[in-house]
Formats: C-alpha cells, structure tokens, sequence
C-alpha cells in the first residue's frame, strides 16, 4: 500500500479528478475538477475543469495543469501516479511526452492521499465523491 512517507517533496505527483458527480453551472455547462496533487506532502498544486461532455481533457488542459504545478518549484516530478481506472489518457501521454514516468495503480491504492481532498470538495460544493 502507497504512503506519502514513501516519497519526498516533489518525487511524485497524483493527477485524480476531484468529484465524481459533475459540477453544474448555468452559463458554462458542468464541469469535472482534475487536481494535481503532491504525493509527499498531499498538496494540491493546480485543478484544472474540464468540461463534463468531453471524454478526456484536451492536451492544452493538460499542458495548463502541469504548468501550474510545476510553478511552485520549478520542475517536473519524476513520477506521475494514476487510476488504473482513471480512462482518460491524454495526461498519460502528455506526462511521458515531457519525460514523467507514468505508473497506474488502482485507486484504492491512493485513497490514502486522496480522500481527504475529495471530502473536502465534497462539502464546499456538494458534489458526490467516491
């Protein structure tokens, strides 16, 4: 089973989408929240919505979401942890294509670094998490 002891700051990332229920809104449709979290530290470092009718998120959501974690040190992880569940591959291919080790585990497996950020979401905007 995978701990944030296991890593140090900035080792690994964890791409994971916040709520499983889209997030509604009037003007723009609904929406899914990707977050980019630290795996050391359980820090988010970006989210990025994407829209709830698309099956993946574009690459230049991707590119916007690795930017703005690398932001906060400069740099890349060397490892980037994903759901084995998690169907979308465009931040697969966009990790590997900037030299980021991609490894699919299955989503239990990240509860422990996840979960608190989904409750978290859960109770400010209400949307259903796993």
């Amino acid at each position: 089973m995978l701990h944030p002891d296991q890593f140090s700051v900035n080792e690994a990332w964890i791409a994971f989408r916040l709520n499983d229920a889209p997030i509604r809104t009037e003007r723009d449709g609904s929406f899914h929240c990707i977050a980019l979290m630290d795996a050391a530290s359980c820090f988010i470092l970006a989210t990025e919505f994407v829209a709830a009718s698309a099956e993946d998120a574009s690459p230049l959501e991707v590119r916007r979401l690795l930017k703005k974690g690398r932001s906060h040190r400069n740099q890349l992880p060397k490892t980037l942890l994903l759901a084995r569940e998690h169907a979308g591959t465009t931040i697969e291919r966009e990790a590997s294509r900037q030299k980021i080790e991609v490894v699919r585990v299955p989503e239990r497996e990240l509860q422990v670094f996840i979960g608190e950020a989904r409750d978290r979401f859960r109770e400010r905007f209400g949307a259903s998490t796993q």
